[in-house]
């Protein structure tokens, strides 16, 4: 049992790190079923993967490479901090929030996804479930992700891993992705993204 006052632990309590832990488990489950016919898709086809698909692998760093450091060595614990246990309570909250959007984003999504910037043949635009209200739930729910963290690792540099390495990715892909989006359901998704937040339900947003 990983406990605070083990030397070469870290110092934030071990039931948020199991937490946290489980929390991968479930989301690399998840990932890994709604992804199985793309994995097939991309063997027939035999892809590469572009630049900004390969930028899918760097919160890999943020969610676990960064994170097992702080968990499994000393290595970081110069960065360690603590908070109250409500606040790690809180982190579970959102955590789990994340994992829920997640798969409910998947789900609905169904054989539409894809983590490469593409318009597949017969492809439909989904603004059904969760995409009624925002466009890119999946991304939404590593943001959640990323908030969670800090309150389950007590630490600056594995707290905050997952913001850090995921921001790239969001920034470069999501404007990708929409103008791919409007290229190919013209209009029809023009006014998806007039009633529709990115990440955030428009109704939830201060109106200019």
């Amino acid at each position: 049992m990983l406990s605070s006052s083990a030397p070469g632990y870290p110092t934030g309590p071990a039931v948020f790190i199991v937490i946290y832990i489980l929390g991968v488990l479930v989301g690399s489950t998840i990932r890994y079923h709604y992804t199985r016919a793309y994995r097939k898709h991309i063997r027939e086809k035999g892809k590469r993967p572009g630049v900004d698909t390969r930028l899918l692998y760097l919160p890999f760093l943020g969610m676990v490479v960064l994170p097992a450091i702080y968990i499994l060595t000393s290595w970081l614990s110069v960065a360690d901090y603590t908070l109250p246990m409500w606040a790690g309570w809180a982190g579970t909250v959102i955590y789990a929030g994340a994992f829920v959007l997640l798969w409910r984003s998947h789900a609905d999504l169904g054989g539409a996804f894809s983590p490469v910037t593409e318009i597949t043949e017969g492809q439909k635009l989904v603004t059904d479930g969760v995409y009624r209200s925002i466009r890119h739930p999946m991304y939404a729910a590593h943001f959640l992700w990323g908030l969670a963290q800090p309150f389950l690792l007590w630490n600056w540099v594995a707290g905050f891993s997952m913001l850090a390495t995921f921001l790239p990715l969001y920034m470069v892909r999501v404007a990708k992705e929409e103008d791919a989006m409007e290229a190919a359901f013209g209009d029809d998704y023009r006014a998806y993204m007039r009633r529709t937040g990115r990440i955030i339900p428009r109704h939830f947003r201060r109106q200019d």
